[in-house]
């Protein structure tokens, strides 16, 4: 008589073979990161939308930047994880919603959270959401990263792009006092966007979590201490 445990051993190890045939080497590399990422597991626990809840959660711990009644902005926010942690912590309810969060993807319904499918970049963007906020916001945060092309300078430009129209549209948005938490990539390129966010905000800083994975590039900017656009530079830009 067959052993039970080989054969179902030996099936397990079919359908994994079989199964990864049907994918690229990087998907089996993230599958394979997934499989092996504790974050993962905890985030599955805690019931968070993704393991990056945990980055917000490590950066809040240290900052203390999310309190009760702030009105907070979330671009770029699926699948929802950094939209939970902010609704957690300043208590934003179905009956008091103190979030709005900004996608081009569908995100399943969060309670305290107003959620819009749109472009931030869109002309219109900024005064809907104040519209939504109830006024200006206190926070914007940003884990959004541009779409890769494998060219690794390419790809550093469209992050540090997309990081710099993230500013633009939170000094649009943010009440004096407020602050910007977005993510980069370590690399060049980034003067002009740290030098723009020092000249407006009292405090920035890099901060890499300890949830961001080992070995990546990632870290984030926080900008705190909003300064609010002088009018004759708002004047300016809108000119411009």
């Amino acid at each position: 008589m067959a052993d039970k445990s080989k054969l179902s051993g030996s099936r397990e190890m079919a359908v994994r073979l079989k199964t990864a045939r049907k994918r690229t080497t990087s998907q089996q590399k993230w599958l394979q990161r997934q499989l092996n990422d504790p974050y993962v597991a905890k985030a599955k626990e805690a019931g968070y939308k993704s393991r990056a809840a945990f980055k917000l959660l490590e950066i809040d711990d240290k900052y203390k930047l999310l309190k009760p009644g702030m009105r907070i902005v979330d671009l770029g926010a699926a699948p929802g994880g950094w939209c939970q942690v902010a609704a957690e912590r300043i208590k934003s309810t179905q009956a008091d919603v103190r979030i709005v969060a900004i996608d081009l993807l569908e995100i399943d319904p969060l309670p305290g959270v107003n959620f819009m499918v749109m472009d931030f970049t869109a002309p219109e963007a900024d005064e809907i959401l104040k519209e939504k906020l109830g006024g200006l916001a206190n926070g914007v945060i940003s884990d959004m990263a541009a779409n890769t092309t494998g060219h690794k300078p390419t790809d550093h430009l469209k992050i540090v792009g997309l990081a710099e129209m993230a500013a633009a549209f939170a000094r649009d948005v943010l009440a004096p006092g407020g602050f910007f938490l977005c993510k980069l990539f370590q690399g060049g390129e980034t003067v002009t966007l740290l030098n723009d966010l020092k000249r407006d905000f009292a405090v920035v800083r890099h901060v890499k979590p300890a949830a961001s994975r080992a070995g990546s590039s990632e870290l984030y900017v926080l900008a705190t201490g909003f300064r609010g656009v002088p009018l004759d530079r708002a004047e300016d830009e809108d000119e411009a």
